[in-house]
Order: structure tokens, then C-alpha cells, then sequence
């Protein structure tokens, strides 16, 4: 299995996660807020599991290869070889805390590439902790989320002398912002929504600091502070750190990179003033101080500051725009032989296309099936408008913003699909329509533009049909809709709306799903999980395909139902391109299902790599692949 896990940067609140950890013994110190995110950089690998060693070996920034670190997977020699300290510490540790926790046995770990500089802020032990976590949990299937790999690596890297706070394992979330709130032992995520692109530099200071003497000076202030020194630390990693915080919380949300910017000077001009002289050896920072202030580059960026404890190690600076930001690295590295990475906070990517499958020959709607593609027949919309089947899905796909869709289909249909999609009524029959009805010509005729067919030369299974949309898809996440479901939102946003919506704001796989009585449990695709926060969401730990009712009971009892309903696919997914590679291996290994390769199987495999969100969807969907689902729908799709 292959991963991947970034940096992590401190964007606003260095020191404020241990700060606000101190009030488990004083209440009255300030809770701690700290804006971080993945970067640009980290660590690459390959994994696999052991029968009883832990293995590690790893290609550093350098080139330099270290290991193959070998360690028996036992709790004794994990605690000692973590408890020690150096590279092959953080790995040991975490190992330590999953044998505690769980029944897993070893793990062999190649780590082929890092770009992540080591002992810069950025976090690289951190990232090596959420490695080792990750690889345990999606080798294993331990359905850890992705908050529990942050804790399991969190508390792994607590077992080595690197000590670190909280805020760094907040690499696994990945490259996006998130806000951490630190109150004593609680802690608290919020991801936060991006309005624009922030384009950063990240400066390798090629300096040095000490960041034990750091924590060692400031931590002497906590939890109470004994002098008027003590009390500025405090208000500075209090009350003036989360008015800072909430402000650059606005400008990211809003795409203010000016205001962002102006926050960040502010920010190390406070920082100055109120904590270099409790540890004026390290925080006074002359190579870090020259960067920031450096007069050539101050025209082509918004703001600059420290990373991490500060000190002279990292800078990050904010450019006014790509070509800034490439200005900004050429005349440090070639003026201050300085080293400069890019970090790009960006609007998350959008789904610009959706796979419709559509091949299947209806055998249970035969003899009409003979006579006309079930995608065709007909159905009355709420608009009052009959129309195929195939159409109401394409347009429920549109009404989310999609661009293009591929339609998955039979060869032998394809100048069926072409007729209705592309081809113009004659004039004679164009004649004949009412007024309203040629403007529905001309509508057709748009959509038909952004329609393309995708032939399925022999039906082996839904899995197969999906991997058919491979090339046409290429390595983009696609909206993926099933050709014999209809969907009715019960809100003012359609259905793939509200999926797709949820995909822009976690970035991670979504299946819609709705709550379903025991009785139909066989029906459909079923999942269970964990809830994520308060919302409809759920992180799921299982797929199944129409399990029984007995296997339901046993396995997919989720809480917040009653006790005979389950969670059930709606028959909507937004999927990472990665799930191609997942139904090539079931293809390639002839791995099937009733005779068929399914999707489900590979679902499961994104899942465990990738992570998998379902969404209780605010809507009815409509089945129209039997008689009697037909039927049903073609009388109640209509109903307002």
C-alpha cells in the first residue's frame, strides 16, 4: 500500500497548544488557538505488513538512505528502542501504542521519498508518527479515523524524548487548514473553508535553534506566571494569540491574502514583544529577522513570520501571487543562500465530471427491455414534462455544476443514445411542436454538448462498467450515478448537490446514503461507521453488498438508529480516481461476485487507503429497475 502524509506548518498560534494545555491546573489561562496545515512536502511510502518484526527504512531529503531499522514487535523492545530517542524512535513508539490497543502484528515500511526538511518546524517526526499510525490502521483495518491516527500518533511520539505538542500531529488531516482549539486534556478540530489561493514561500533558514531551551524558558510561565515577564508570555499566548486567530480565520475564509498578511506581521511584531525577552539567546533570531525585514523582496509579498517555536529556523512568507512567489525564492536563494520551498493554500479542487452507467440489458423489465433501453423509458418529471429516464439523471448531475458527463453503454446502443442526445428532430417534426416544447429542442441540444458515450464491450458487473470511464475520467474525482435511479431532493439543493458539497469541504471520498428499515436491508449496498461530529456524516469502517438480515444485525449496527434500521447506498458516490486502480487489481486477479466484478470490494479498498465518508442525503431516491420499482416511481416522481 502506498501513502502519503505532509508537513504540517503553523500558520497562526505557535506555542499555544501546550499553553492551552496548561489549564488543566490553572482555568483561568486562555484556551490555545492554533491555525495549521499540511504542506506542499512530506513523506512517501510503501507499506505492507510483517508477521512479527517492525522494519523501517527511509530515503532522506538528502539521499541519504537510513535502515533497514529492525525491531521485534514486542511492547518491551518498542517502549526501550522509543524511549532512546533518534530516527527510528517515532516509528517504535506509535508501534507501541497500537500493540497496546490492538491485535496487529508487524508492519515493513519503505519510505522511498521524503521533500519534508527535517528539524525545520515543519514538523517531520510528526509526520513520520502519522505514517506508521496510518499504514497500522489501513493494513490492519482497524477503523481508526482519521482523529484517531492523530491521537494514536500523538501519543507514540509522547513515548520519545521529542515531547512534542499536539498541534503537530495535525498533519493528518493533510493539505488543508484546519483550526485547533486546546483546552487542558480536550482538543477541539474545526477545518476551515478556504475563499481564495494564499501563495507561500517556505524558507530552510539553514540556521540554528534550540527548541528544547525554548520550551525549556517559556514553559517556566505556566501555569502561573510569577513576575510581569510571566504575565506577558501569558497574555500573548492567550488573549492576544486568539484575537489573532479569529481574524486570520476571516481572511482565509473570505480569500484576503492583503489582510492575512498584514496578520502575520502583526503577529511576529507580537511575538517579539512579548516572548523574545523570556528567551532572548534563541528568539532574538537575527537570520530569521533579516529574511523577514529583506528590503528586495518586500515589494512581491503581503507579510512574513516565524515557524513553529521560531527561532532561526523557518520562515513562511506570503506572496501577492504566483509569480511573486517564484520572484520571492529566486532572490533568496541567490542573494542569502537560502533554501525555499512553495506551500499553495488553494480553493479545494472541483468535480467537473460524472459517470452515468447505463450498459445493462434490464432483465427484469423484459419484454419491454427488447423493445426500448430501460434508460429510456419514460417518466413524468414535477415540471410536468415526460421525459427518459436517462435525461432526469443527467440533469440531476447538472443541477451540481457538472461539466461533462460520460454515459457508460452497450456499443450496439450507441446510435440510440446519439439519436436522442445529438441528433436534431427534422423539420417536419419540429414544425409540428408548441412553442415551449421547441424551446426544450434547443436545451437538448446544449446538453447533448457535454454528453460523451463510453462503450462497455461485454456486461461483467457494475465494477466493470465503472472501470470502463477510466481514461475518459483520467485522475480527476468524478460524480458516479447509477442509470436506473432517480433522485428528488427534499431542499432547495439537488441531491448530487448536496454530495458534491461535501466532497469540496472534506476532499475525501462521499457515498450518499439513507436510513433504511430491516426488512429491505438486502436490497441495497449497506455501510456502518462512526459519526463525525453532529452532522449526517459518517466515517465509514465497512462496505457490504445487500447483506442479510442476520449479518446486519450482527455487523452493521450504527448508533443513532433504531434498532431495526440500518444505512443503505443511495446510489450516488463521489469517487478519487485512485478507485480505478483498485477494480484493475479485482479485474486483473479475476476476482468476482456472482459472477460479476462488483464495485463494492473496491470501495472497500479506497476506504482503507484512502478514507470514506457517507452522507445521510435530505431526499427520496427512486429505483426503476424492476416492474414493480417502476411502477412505484412512475406514480409517485412527479408528486411536489
Amino acid at each position: 500500500m502506498k501513502l502519503f502524509v505532509p508537513g504540517r506548518i503553523c500558520l497562526f498560534g505557535e506555542h499555544s497548544d501546550w499553553a492551552g494545555a496548561a489549564r488543566l491546573r490553572n482555568s483561568k489561562l486562555e484556551k490555545g488557538y492554533t491555525i495549521i496545515s499540511g504542506t506542499n512536502q512530506g513523506i512517501y511510502a510503501e507499506a505492507e505488513p510483517h508477521p512479527n518484526l517492525l522494519i523501517l527504512k527511509s530515503k532522506l531529503p538528502d539521499g541519504e538512505i537510513v535502515g533497514p531499522f529492525e525491531i521485534p514487535m514486542e511492547r518491551k523492545s518498542l517502549l526501550e528502542v522509543a524511549e532512546k530517542g533518534g530516527f527510528f524512535s517515532y516509528a517504535a513508539g506509535v508501534a507501541y501504542q497500537l500493540l497496546t490497543h490492538y491485535h496487529v502484528k508487524g508492519l515493513n515500511i519503505f519510505n522511498y521519498k521524503m521533500d519534508l526538511p527535517l528539524k525545520k518546524g515543519l514538523s517531520s517526526s510528526a509526520a513520520i508518527c502519522v505514517l506508521v499510525a496510518r499504514a497500522f490502521n489501513r493494513l490492519y483495518d482497524l477503523k481508526m479515523t482519521t482523529r484517531g491516527e492523530m491521537e494514536a500518533a500523538y501519543h507514540g511520539e509522547l513515548l520519545t524524548p521529542s515531547r512534542c505538542g499536539r498541534m503537530d500531529q495535525g498533519c493528518a488531516f493533510g493539505v488543508r487548514p484546519i483550526l485547533m482549539i486546546h483546552d487542558s486534556d480536550l482538543l477541539t478540530v474545526e477545518e476551515l473553508d478556504i475563499g481564495g489561493a494564499f501563495y507561500y514561500v517556505i524558507v530552510d533558514l539553514r540556521a540554528g535553534k534550540n527548541t528544547q531551551e525554548i520550551l525549556t524558558k517559556l514553559n517556566q510561565h505556566f501555569p502561573f506566571a510569577s513576575d510581569r515577564l510571566g504575565k506577558r508570555v501569558q497574555r500573548y499566548l492567550g488573549k492576544i494569540n486568539k484575537e489573532i486567530n479569529f481574524k486570520a480565520i476571516a481572511a482565509i475564509q473570505t480569500g484576503d491574502a492583503q489582510k492575512l498578511g498584514k496578520l502575520m506581521n502583526e503577529a511576529q511584531a507580537k511575538f517579539d514583544k512579548y516572548l523574545m525577552p523570556a528567551c532572548p539567546s534563541q528568539l532574538t533570531a537575527p537570520v530569521l529577522h533579516k529574511v523577514l525585514n529583506y528590503e528586495p523582496i518586500q515589494p512581491y509579498i503581503y507579510g512574513a513570520k516565524g515557524v513553529g517555536s521560531q527561532g532561526d529556523g523557518t520562515a513562511q512568507l506570503l506572496a501577492k501571487d504566483k509569480a511573486s512567489q517564484q520572484k520571492v525564492i529566486e532572490i533568496l536563494e541567490s542573494q542569502l543562500n537560502v533554501k525555499c520551498l512553495t506551500f499553495d493554500l488553494e480553493p479545494p479542487k472541483t468535480v467537473r465530471k460524472a459517470v452515468i452507467t447505463a450498459a445493462g440489458f434490464g432483465s427484469l423489465l423484459f419484454p419491454a427491455s427488447k423493445a426500448m433501453k430501460k434508460e429510456l423509458f419514460p417518466i413524468i418529471d414535477r415540471d410536468g414534462i415526460a421525459k427518459p429516464i436517462i435525461l432526469a439523471i443527467v440533469e440531476e448531475a447538472l443541477s451540481a455544476g457538472i461539466e461533462q458527463i460520460g454515459i457508460i453503454i452497450e456499443n450496439e446502443d450507441k446510435h440510440i443514445f446519439d439519436a436522442f442526445f445529438n441528433q436534431p428532430l427534422s423539420p417536419y417534426h419540429y414544425n409540428k411542436l408548441p412553442n415551449k416544447a421547441r424551446e426544450y429542442v434547443r436545451y437538448l441540444e446544449n446538453i447533448g454538448r457535454r454528453v460523451h458515450f463510453i462503450t462497455q464491450e461485454s456486461q461483467e458487473g457494475f465494477g466493470h462498467a465503472v472501470m470502463c470511464a477510466r481514461k475518459w475520467v483520467g485522475q480527476e474525482p468524478f460524480l458516479l450515478l447509477l442509470g436506473d435511479h432517480l433522485y428528488r431532493s427534499d431542499t432547495e439543493e439537488s441531491c448530487a448537490k448536496q454530495v458534491l458539497d461535501l466532497y469540496h469541504k472534506y476532499q475525501t471520498s462521499i457515498v450518499g446514503l439513507k436510513r433504511t428499515p430491516e426488512y429491505l436491508i438486502s436490497q441495497y449496498g449497506a455501510v456502518t461507521g462512526t459519526w463525525v461530529d453532529e452532522e449526517e456524516l459518517i466515517d465509514i469502517t465497512q462496505f457490504v453488498e445487500k447483506p442479510t438480515i442476520d449479518y446486519a444485525k450482527n455487523n452493521l449496527r450504527t448508533e443513532r438508529l433504531a434498532s431495526d434500521e440500518y444505512l443503505t447506498v443511495f446510489g450516488m458516490y463521489v469517487l478519487l480516481p485512485d478507485i480505478f486502480e483498485y477494480l484493475d487489481d479485482l479485474i486483473t486477479c479475476n476476482i468476482r461476485q456472482d459472477g460479476e466484478f462488483q464495485l463494492t470490494p473496491a470501495l472497500d479498498k479506497l476506504r482503507q487507503s484512502h478514507g470514506f465518508l457517507g452522507a445521510i442525503i435530505q431526499g427520496q431516491r427512486f429505483n426503476t429497475g424492476s416492474p414493480q420499482a417502476f411502477m412505484t416511481t412512475f406514480s409517485e416522481f412527479a408528486e411536489k
